[in-house]
């Protein structure tokens, strides 16, 4: 049982990805390199070149996505968007029974509203504050999640707290309407009420019977 994670997360496990060729060390840091030097709107630009569809779907600030769509096309001649194409998540490797929980938006909302100022008074300020101290830099991916980029954002002073909470409920509301949306792309998935327990025992006990 996996319970969890995103739907390209379930993608990968369900249907396998593309063959990705090894990551080469000496052009992943010359790419590095140049984020550093010119900035990673400069490799977002150079991607747009190469791979336009790939470059709408990855934000400059997605460094490592960013190097890799690149490092692909360097390692084959062909774009990330070629090769995915290509492989489309065909093959299903796994018999499986893919069950999704969700709300109606509002009360879905409701709770993110709830859950961002929980956050705050659990701390969230002082716990992006602790892993600056010990030296986690703002450019690592961890750091740009949702919650910790808006809280940076707060304490270099580029937005007020009140502006830093406006900004991760808007950010989270849009992050769990493109999970829903991948969601429904997906066949075969059975939705329920999260207080649907009975008819999710039922379901799964059928499915386990087959």
């Amino acid at each position: 049982m996996v319970v969890g994670g995103t739907m390209l997360y379930l993608k990968i496990l369900i249907h396998g990805i593309f063959p990705a060729p090894p990551v080469d060390m000496a052009l992943r840091q010359s790419l590095n390199q140049l984020a550093k030097e010119r900035g990673r709107e400069y490799l977002h630009q150079r991607l747009k070149k190469i791979d336009p569809e790939a470059a709408k779907r990855i934000k400059p600030r997605d460094i490592v996505r960013l190097i890799r769509a690149i490092e692909v096309y360097e390692l084959t001649g062909k774009t990330i968007s070629w090769h995915q194409k290509r492989h489309h998540f065909g093959k299903q490797d796994y018999d499986c029974l893919k069950i999704c929980l969700y709300r109606p938006r509002e009360i879905l909302y409701r709770h993110i509203e709830n859950r961002v100022e929980e956050m705050f008074k659990q701390g969230l300020v002082e716990e992006v504050e602790k892993l600056l101290k010990m030296g986690y830099k703002t450019s690592l991916k961890s750091m740009q999640a949702i919650g910790y980029r808006h809280v940076i954002a707060y304490l270099e002073g580029k937005h007020t707290l009140e502006e830093a909470k406006f900004l991760i409920k808007r950010d989270t509301r849009r992050y769990a309407k493109r999970q829903l949306s991948w969601f429904r792309q997906e066949k075969n998935i059975v939705w329920y009420l999260p207080e649907e327990k009975e008819r999710i025992k039922s379901a799964i006990s059928q499915f386990l019977e087959k």
